[in-house]
């Protein structure tokens, strides 16, 4: 296996639709590609062609490099649940009367055709008021998925921030003032 990777190579195996488990190896380099597109839906060429999920990716102990890579096979039109990441479009009103958006999940579940599966999703937040929050349900899906969550799922807060977080922060730091004065 050491002398897989030193070439460039990652292992993987793949499995499912009823047909044998199959040991594959994919290049690195594009293995990267597809984990920094957010994408878990691969397409497969040379030995084995169609489409896959990427079910498991194994990393080294620093994060830096695939170790092994687990696939399921898919038909193209089966559907399939994936975490796709979530990105903020707009300008939010709320920000404008002292608002601070915050995004509480960075990804959501969603079953959808494997053929239509979105690298990124949009919130949009363009109509967002100060003391409002956008739903998992107000996220504009690809034609034929489905929110794999509750839909009522809070995404996205806008606030003004209290004036008590701003007191406890000065309090906290009077202490430690006062410990170093001690000390």
């Amino acid at each position: 296996m050491r002398r897989l990777r030193q070439t460039g190579l990652v292992p993987a195996v793949m499995y499912g639709h009823g047909e044998g488990t199959v040991l594959l190896t994919a290049p690195a380099k594009e293995i990267f590609k597809v984990v920094e597109a957010g994408s878990a839906i691969v397409q497969l060429s040379g030995d084995e062609t169609g489409s896959a999920q990427i079910k498991e990716i194994q990393w080294d102990a620093f994060g830096d490099n695939v170790m092994h890579l687990d696939l399921a096979r898919i038909d193209a039109n089966e559907k399939v649940e994936v975490d796709v990441q979530l990105q903020l479009h707009g300008e939010c009103p709320g920000e404008k009367d002292g608002g601070v958006v915050n995004l509480l999940q960075k990804q959501i579940a969603i079953l959808c055709p494997a053929n239509v599966v979105p690298d990124v999703l949009q919130v949009e937040v363009g109509e967002l008021q100060v003391d409002a929050t956008v739903s998992a349900n107000a996220i504009v899906l690809p034609a034929g998925a489905e929110l794999a969550g509750h839909p009522e799922d809070t995404i996205v807060t806008c606030v003004k921030p209290t004036e008590d977080s701003a007191d406890g922060e000065a309090e906290a730091a009077e202490p430690t003032a006062a410990a170093e004065e001690q000390g």
